[in-house]
């Protein structure tokens, strides 16, 4: 290799070295920001026993109130949609079954001879007054139920917690009147009665 040769080398290397520059390594690094998990917990822990337990409270609280928010606006919805006298009164279609009576929500005792019925729990809770299931405002109402031809009266004397909102559970015997005992379950369209004064029942 010539010395001109040589020299242009020398020049591309000085070229090369003189165009890189490196970053200047900072001597301390820049402060982290705090964790803000980490300062919450810590003010935490700086908070006194009672602080915590008002602070606690105070939570629970809101929390409560928002759930009773909740259930009250919805068991005001599905009052508009459940089969109450209040409303229209029906026909209501739903399903017919039958059980072995006895003392019902409304505190009567009952035998297979007389004529009740046990209105779905969904209902009879809707307009509960209070823990006393006998003061349910249901209680002693009268409805009609027709199967074809066939139809009854009779008197609500207990909640029945296996039917659906416009299901009713009768007697063997009513339900007997109205269907074949052997079905078990039929469908039945029921309405609700005016109260009827005790002496004009006959």
């Amino acid at each position: 290799m010539g010395e001109a040769e040589e020299g242009q080398v020398g020049e591309v290397e000085k070229t090369a070295t003189a165009t890189i520059r490196r970053k200047p390594v900072p001597t301390q690094l820049p402060p982290r920001s705090p964790n803000t998990n980490q300062s919450l917990l810590n003010r935490w822990r700086k908070l006194s026993r009672r602080a915590r337990i008002i602070i606690l409270v105070l939570v629970l609280a809101i929390i409560a109130l928002i759930i009773g928010l909740a259930a009250g606006l919805s068991t005001r919805k599905h009052k508009q949609n459940l089969p109450l006298p209040s409303g229209n009164g029906g026909p209501y279609t739903g399903d017919l079954t039958y059980y072995e009576p006895g003392l019902g929500a409304c505190g009567i005792v009952s035998v297979n001879s007389d004529k009740i019925v046990a209105i779905s729990h969904i209902v009879f809770d809707a307009v509960s007054v209070g823990s006393n299931p006998n003061a349910n405002p249901l209680c002693g109402k009268k409805i009609r139920a027709r199967k074809d031809n066939k139809s009854v009266d009779l008197t609500v004397v207990d909640r029945c917690t296996g039917c659906q909102p416009t299901d009713i559970d009768v007697t063997i015997n009513t339900f007997a009147e109205l269907s074949d005992v052997d079905l078990g379950r039929v469908l039945v369209q029921w309405n609700w009665l005016e109260d009827v004064p005790v002496d004009a029942q006959s």
